[in-house]
């Protein structure tokens, strides 16, 4: 079993013993959050949504984020990310979400949001955690590396850690 499997698998475990669902909003992983814990059986009983919100539009329409956030911070920050995790729990009702929006990639990057840029933020009720994190590689690794940190924290967030800390 990969890493990824390993981790989702982990996953429902926790949420199935917390009677617990969780839901995804994507950006920079394109659904790959959502794919890596579906490909577990029995994930319906704790999987509720996945939201794959690449535009900035979507952002707003599917996750409530303010249009206003793009201009002044850009999609790929920690004010967007913790929008989107907090939109992607109400809109869902799950307990908890995970949220990434990143640079992966071979293009797109700046000196201030270099690729492999990544701002991941994963809800709890009324707490929103997030992190910066720099990866390296290419489309592919950098998309990898995101889901394996997102399914981290989410492990953390459901063992009651902050999971920034992980």
């Amino acid at each position: 079993m990969d890493a990824v499997t390993t981790l989702a698998t982990t996953l429902g475990q926790r949420l199935r013993d917390l009677d617990a669902q969780v839901s995804t909003a994507e950006s920079c992983t394109g659904g790959g959050i959502a794919e890596a814990i579906t490909r577990i059986a029995g994930s319906s009983a704790w999987f509720e949504a996945g939201y794959v919100t690449y535009s900035n539009a979507q952002k707003t329409r599917q996750l409530d984020v303010p249009t206003t956030l793009f201009g002044q911070v850009g999609a790929v920050s920690r004010e967007v990310v913790e929008a989107m995790a907090s939109g992607a729990r109400d809109k869902s009702a799950a307990r908890f979400a995970v949220a990434v929006s990143g640079v992966a990639g071979p293009g797109g990057g700046s000196a201030e949001k270099p690729v492999g840029t990544v701002w991941l933020a994963w809800a709890d009720g009324a707490q929103t955690y997030s992190v910066r994190r720099q990866f390296s590689g290419d489309r592919e690794a950098v998309r990898r590396q995101t889901v394996i940190a997102a399914l981290e924290g989410l492990l953390h967030l459901a063992a009651g850690e902050i999971p920034t800390q992980g």
